[in-house]
């Protein structure tokens, strides 16, 4: 009964929210303005039924919803329509994420600190990185620092408002192709910050950077660098250890995303298409939670 409910209460809310935007959620040229089938509120609210059960993928979702809750969605297509529809949503996902996203529970105090890093989307890895073809217009070859090693695929950059004792509260997020250094996408993005304190581990480490934000307001607090053939000084040990632990909550964020949606694993991902709606509807999942369980 308690699953139930759980589905009920989530086609509603998909429902109110595909409502309430309905200009940017609705697809063009679509021939589902008057669906015969399935419509596209029964679809996201698969999506994110069977991600809140443990179903990250999509053939996982549909056989998930064929064998247990068929009843509920008489009008189910076969896998590969399932599929081709929902690589269609993603516009759909974009609109219902960023209204989910305006109402996450963060302070409108402007001097709160924020925190800014990038998630590594991965397609391929290792050596199978240097040849992966999939989403091409949107994903290449790129390098993760923290698992060192290349991957194909895309990076979500996340600018977040720090929470005390609890996940930071994600602002502004954005996609770029791997090859970006997260310096050069930050730059290009050019994101409108308050009065505030940003945190960044030390690819964001550089003085333009630092003077630019400095005349917006905001203090700009990566790692020092260690000096090359010195070794930093004690004090300059204790800042970074002090800058590191402030920052370390966008890890935090980064983990539970992947916990909660398996948002860094595209293995499946096979066109630019499902790329897309892979980020963005796992993002949706994720205000989702965020939102309802802060």
């Amino acid at each position: 009964m308690k699953n139930i409910l759980q589905l009920i209460r989530l086609y509603l809310l998909v429902c109110e929210l595909y409502d309430r935007r309905r200009d940017t959620c609705f697809q063009r040229l679509s021939n589902n303005a008057n669906p015969d089938g399935i419509t596209d509120q029964e679809l996201v609210t698969i999506y994110c039924f069977a991600h809140l059960h443990g179903h990250f993928e999509k053939k996982a979702m549909h056989q998930f919803i064929r064998t247990y809750w068929s009843e509920y969605f008489p009008q189910l297509p076969a896998y590969q329509t399932f599929v081709a529809r929902l690589n269609r949503l993603e516009a759909t996902f974009q609109s219902l994420g960023a209204a989910l996203q305006a109402h996450l529970p963060c302070s409108h105090v402007p001097e709160i600190d924020r925190v800014l890093d990038s998630l590594p989307v991965m397609l391929a890895r290792g050596g199978h990185a240097y040849t992966a073809k999939v989403a091409r217009e949107t994903a290449d070859l790129g390098y993760c620092a923290s698992k060192k090693q290349y991957f194909h695929g895309v990076r979500l950059h996340t600018l977040a408002q720090r929470r005390c004792g609890q996940l930071p509260c994600p602002q502004q997020i954005w996609l770029r192709e791997a090859s970006c250094h997260d310096l050069r996408s930050l730059k290009e993005q050019a994101p409108e910050l308050p009065t505030t304190t940003l945190f960044a581990d030390s690819a964001y480490a550089d003085r333009d950077l630092r003077e630019q934000l400095a005349t917006q307001g905001t203090s700009l607090r990566t790692p020092k660098k260690k000096p090359k053939g010195k070794e930093l000084i004690p004090a300059e040990k204790h800042y970074n250890r002090c800058v590191s632990r402030l920052r370390q909550s966008i890890e935090s964020l980064f983990n539970w995303f992947n916990d909660k949606t398996g948002l860094q694993e595209a293995g499946t991902v096979r066109s630019d298409d499902a790329l897309k709606v892979h980020c963005f509807g796992k993002l949706t999942v994720a205000f989702m939670l965020l939102v309802f369980n802060p």
